[in-house]
């Protein structure tokens, strides 16, 4: 197995070559994130060991970039920081698992083991309705050749549309799937986030693409 060990600690990584080296595992170690993000374009991993404190890139870029890239080799990341928004940030650019330092050698390398007998995910496939794409694994979306700004809760809401094309998608749908199950506050919230999504997707481009269905809720149509 060949596993990029991505870590500006040289002692650490000296330390973690070395461990992973005796269970078999060939690693080739790279100490910033530039450096780190040529590693993984130029040679095939079958796992990637990411700290995210990294000096040129940090690992949040690097982990986007290769997604962006269609690079889906298993990513683990490494943080000092331990909270609940950095474990999300690292899920959110693409990452497989995570583990806040200090950690334990003996679960990393069972985590590590794990991700690589999974193996890499293949891309998510971009949406489509008409012209209109929604990319999930870029957060991106663009009209023909024209990008699309979108904020993280109107992406959400417009990807739970783009998934249904055609279909009408309930307010209380959109609330579960953008916000959550457990969403407690006002349902009106969904017309605000439609409404600026019509103002970027639609309006700009004459299109009227958006459709309230009165008393059923909302569709995304793929023929406008």
């Amino acid at each position: 197995m060949r596993v990029l060990l991505v870590e500006d600690e040289e002692r650490l990584a000296g330390l973690l070559r070395g461990g992973l080296a005796g269970e078999g595992f060939a690693v080739d170690v790279a100490h910033n994130g530039q450096e780190g993000l040529w590693m993984a374009t130029e040679n095939r991993y079958d796992a990637i060991v990411l700290d995210v404190m990294l000096p040129l890139l940090n690992g949040y870029a690097v982990c986007r970039r290769l997604r962006e890239d269609g690079n889906w080799t298993p990513i683990m990341m490494l943080t000092a920081k331990d909270g609940e928004y950095d474990e999300a940030e690292a899920l959110d650019t693409g990452a497989d698992d995570f583990l806040s330092k200090p950690f334990s050698y003996v679960v990393l390398l069972a985590r590590l083991r794990a991700l690589i007998r999974r193996g890499g995910r293949e891309r998510p496939v971009v949406l489509t309705a008409g012209d209109l794409a929604v990319d999930p694994a870029g957060l991106r979306c663009r009209r023909g050749e024209t990008e699309i700004a979108l904020t993280p809760k109107e992406f959400a809401v417009l990807h739970a549309l783009a998934r249904r094309v055609g279909e009408v998608v309930s307010k209380a749908e959109l609330l579960e799937q953008a916000w959550d199950f457990a969403y407690d506050g006002d349902p009106s919230i969904v017309e605000v986030y439609i409404s600026a999504l019509r103002r970027k997707i639609d309006a700009p481009f004459g299109r009227a693409s958006l459709v309230t269905v009165r008393g059923a809720g909302y569709r995304l149509d793929g023929a406008c």
